[in-house]
């Protein structure tokens, strides 16, 4: 199998950057240019004794930003563990390097820009959940890696990576044009990674949870959502359950992905927006084009609506039914389930009719398979693809039953449950499986919606709690906050990060000095006022009940009627994002 060097010096001088491959027996350096940006290979002699020099971990890639090029590196890594042998690592630390030694060839505006920018860069980097190895490939199921020619394993990390899934991808497009380069940069993942070892029966097995975030379509909560015209979904997540006991391997693949037509949520104050469905788009083209590459990648599609099918979230799932039905596709099954109708008043026991409803299915579709002499005895022919509204909370909460379901299959296939015996019943594999699902679920959550999951305290524990009640509420209220007035900044950085915008060198004009509405300034300080004015209104009594309560109502109905205007122009005074032209619907 391809793979990267392990460990690096960089060496730095006025004139190049010099990383220096510190494997043993290894004598290669790749020298960057800082003027010209060339990259060329070198041995260890060539770097000037005056250079500067440090560890890193790793390079991320390159970027051009105002000031012109940076280069991006990994200077701490936390190992996850070893998956069949090879380390995988989190990457827990970067930093952002320019090439050019000064800055003074800027203006203000630009230099305030490039600052812009680099803070953008540093909001995705310090997005928790990168992962990398420098012999594996992580962007792959098992079944896929298995299922591959032996020209696609002679191919390098860089080469072979399913491309949904290599964050770094733009970074690393200097050095996919040069094959000599590509032992120095290896793809790197974004989403949860979990490993543990685990025993049942007096048999030690390891467990693994794997889930990959696409990068086409990656974005924030509200400014993403739907597809777009390649058919990429917003949110979408492969999650890969993997077994390992005793040279055996099991695996299953579930997915999470936007309801996968052309709408949108935009944030417009209201807590929560209404979906708006465009009336303007063939749908149906954008949907066949999702459904096509997901059937060719993982075969038969069974979706898991998990949406209301009453108030705003009503058309969306009728959308969806009648654009299956439409579609006349025999490789896809629809099944609706109101999740927070039927779980309503705490019966979480009633998640059991959905589970008992795909159970045939599920046994249909199968896992992966290998025994210990590396022969393949079972494929899966299909996925469950799972979404709510925001592919987070509920769809979390029944992937994590799914994957139960298909692991004691797993498991007493390979000899480590008794026949007949259940997960719910291993008191202290059950508490590592519903707290991995749960860590699984803030990862993702955080990543798109700023704030950890939802309903954890289900996945947790198995039951729904008071406690989980009120933290769901601390939450919500964050999700709004950031929603609301921080989503336009981490929209933008993702886009900046993954290519959707780029930066010119020098750039005059950047789409981040838009001028604001009059009513973004204007209508806050009215109302603050008149508010604030009430209150002192009601603290200062005047001489007379009547004059006090003239000011109280004249006041409190200037700050009421201030802030019905701001609420009714919601949108002009949400953070949104500035890089990118946003989408027209209807």
């Amino acid at each position: 199998m391809a793979s990267t060097y392990n460990t690096f010096n960089l060496h730095t001088t006025p004139e190049k950057f010099y990383i220096e491959a510190c494997d043993d027996g290894v004598g290669d350096v790749l020298a960057i240019d800082r003027v010209s940006t060339e990259m060329t290979l070198t041995v260890r002699k060539d770097v000037p004794p005056s250079a500067v020099t440090r560890p890193i971990c790793g390079i991320m890639g390159t970027i051009r930003l105002v000031a012109g090029m940076y280069l991006i590196v990994i200077t701490k890594k936390k190992k996850v563990g070893d998956l069949f042998g090879h380390a995988v690592w989190k990457a827990a630390d970067f930093d952002i390097i320019s090439y050019k030694k000064t800055v003074l060839h800027l203006t203000d505006n630009q230099m305030q820009d490039d600052k812009a920018f680099l803070s953008m860069i540093n909001s995705v980097l310090n997005t928790d959940g990168f992962y990398f190895a420098t012999d594996y490939d992580l962007t792959h199921t098992l079944q896929r890696l298995a299922n591959t020619s032996p020209e696609f394993q002679e191919m390098t990390l860089l080469e072979r990576a399913d491309q949904r899934f290599v964050w770094n991808g733009h970074l690393l497009r200097e050095f996919m044009a040069q094959p000599e380069l590509h032992k120095f940069v290896y793809p790197v993942v974004h989403g949860f990674i979990t490993m543990k070892s685990c025993c049942i029966n007096g048999k030690i097995f390891d467990w693994i949870i794997i889930s990959r975030r696409s990068c086409f379509r990656a974005g924030v909560r509200y400014y993403v959502r739907g597809i777009d015209s390649e058919g990429h979904a917003a949110n979408f997540v492969e999650t890969e359950q993997i077994v390992q006991y005793n040279g055996g391997k099991a695996s299953f693949v579930q997915t999470r992905g936007s309801i996968p037509f052309y709408w949108s949520q935009r944030p417009n104050l209201k807590y929560k927006p209404k979906p708006q469905i465009s009336k303007s788009i063939n749908h149906l083209d954008g949907f066949q084009r999702h459904f096509d590459s997901q059937i060719i990648t993982y075969g038969k599609q069974v979706i898991l609506n998990l949406i209301n099918q009453k108030g705003s979230e009503k058309p969306l799932e009728q959308a969806f039914a009648k654009m299956v039905g439409n579609l006349g596709n025999g490789m896809i099954k629809y099944i609706a389930f109101d999740f927070h109708k039927e779980c309503s008043h705490m019966r979480w026991h009633r998640l059991q009719i959905l589970v008992d409803t795909v159970a045939e299915m599920q046994d249909e579709f199968g896992y992966f398979l290998v025994d210990s002499d590396g022969s393949v005895q079972k494929q899966q022919d299909g996925t469950f693809r799972s979404n709510c509204m925001d592919c987070l909370d509920r769809t979390n909460v029944i992937q994590s039953l799914l994957a139960r379901c298909s692991l004691r299959s797993q498991l007493e296939r390979m000899g480590v449950l008794h026949v007949g015996q259940r997960i719910e019943e291993q008191a202290d594999f059950e508490k590592i499986y519903k707290n991995a699902w749960a860590d699984n679920a803030n990862a993702c959550a955080k990543q798109y919606a700023g704030t950890g999951a939802l309903k954890t305290d289900f996945t947790r524990t198995g039951k729904r709690t008071q406690w989980g009640l009120l933290m769901d509420g601390w939450n919500s209220m964050i999700r709004y906050y950031k929603n609301n007035f921080s989503d336009g900044f981490r929209q933008d950085s993702i886009d900046l990060f993954l290519g959707n915008y780029a930066v010119e060198e020098a750039d005059i004009n950047t789409p981040l000095h838009e001028p604001k509405d009059w009513k973004f300034l204007t209508l806050p300080i009215i109302m603050v006022v008149a508010f604030s004015m009430c209150i002192i209104c009601l603290l200062m009594a005047g001489d007379t009940w009547t004059e006090t309560l003239a000011y109280v109502l004249f006041w409190g109905s200037a700050s009421f009627v201030t802030g019905g205007v701001i609420l009714f122009n919601g949108r002009d005074f949400v953070d949104a994002p500035k890089l990118v032209q946003k989408e027209k619907m209807d």
